[in-house]
């Protein structure tokens, strides 16, 4: 439980991160909303022939009386659009983050700049990283579909499939999409995909619990947008404190309020002088 709070702190403090500096913010909101544009376009292409792909792939379902017929048919289009919308989210992150991938580099470099010191970064082109990420999301996006599926099939259970199954398809969706956000910080380390994941895996309520406010956004018309921001600069806070960590270094230090606290206020000027003469060796009694 303590690292499933953790989690939930770090996406509190990226979004106070972000709304503390305006002006990136504000840059970091176009890549999410021209993704937002695309995938409302294909959600609603989706639910348009949702009925006729149910059609077309319960054939056995003709000869069927018409309630039966139509009760099947129109929870298959049901769940098909279930099962898109939850491809869109577990897709929504890598997508924007290969659009913005520029914007948000140059977000995540200045809150580690804000934390005190930047990792060197490797010295490869623009087209190199791309395809890197590509690749990455990629193999994130196969190891996710391995959970997606059966929990589709699942879904189908009575009961089980409208209780248990999107609470766990919640879960899943949380982790990879903190998998996705956290690849920007160390992709600049040069970590490789595997090692994430492996990383991630160590601390799945950690994951999850930075990853399930992201994934609950998807059901408010355009919160997720709004938020991914705040999401980048979140995931970029708790990969310096996990990569400190798990390399036996100590965390960034964190103010006494704990992560929700603003950094302590830095002080300028000289110190104020001293009042009074310098300290010194305490008198010796004379003999009496």
């Amino acid at each position: 439980m303590s690292d499933l709070v953790a989690g939930l702190r770090y996406f509190g403090r990226g979004q106070r991160w972000v709304a503390g500096h305006g002006r990136w913010y504000g840059f970091g909101l176009l890549p999410g909303l021209i993704a937002l544009l695309l995938y409302t376009g294909a959600l609603v292409l989706l639910g348009m022939q949702a009925p006729e792909i149910a059609q077309w792939a319960t054939p056995f379902a003709d000869s069927w009386s018409a309630g039966w017929q139509s009760s099947l048919r129109t929870l298959f289009a049901a769940l098909l659009f279930v099962a898109g919308l939850l491809l869109a989210v577990l897709t929504f992150t890598a997508v924007t983050l290969l659009i913005g991938d520029p914007f948000y580099e140059s977000l995540s470099e200045h809150v580690e700049a804000s934390q005190g010191s930047v990792p060197k970064s490797t010295d490869r082109p623009l087209w190199r990283e791309l395809w890197i990420s590509v690749c990455d999301s990629v193999y994130v996006l196969l190891r996710a579909l391995a959970f997606v599926v059966p929990l589709f099939l699942l879904g189908f259970v009575p009961v089980i499939g409208q209780t248990v199954v999107p609470a766990i398809g919640f879960a899943v969706s949380g982790f990879f999409l903190t998998v996705e956000l956290t690849s920007v910080a160390l992709q600049r380390r040069d970590v490789p995909v595997r090692d994430r994941l492996a990383r991630l895996r160590k601390r799945k309520a950690l994951a999850v619990g930075f990853g399930v406010p992201l994934v609950l956004s998807f059901l408010v018309p355009l919160a997720a947008v709004f938020l991914m921001p705040g999401a980048v600069a979140g995931a970029t806070l708790l990969v310096r404190d996990l990569l400190a960590e798990s390399d036996g270094r100590p965390a960034a230090p964190k103010s006494p309020g704990g992560p929700w606290q603003a950094d302590p206020p830095p002080s300028f000027g000289p110190p104020p002088p001293s009042f009074g003469p310098p300290a010194g060796p305490p008198l010796s009694r004379p003999p009496s």
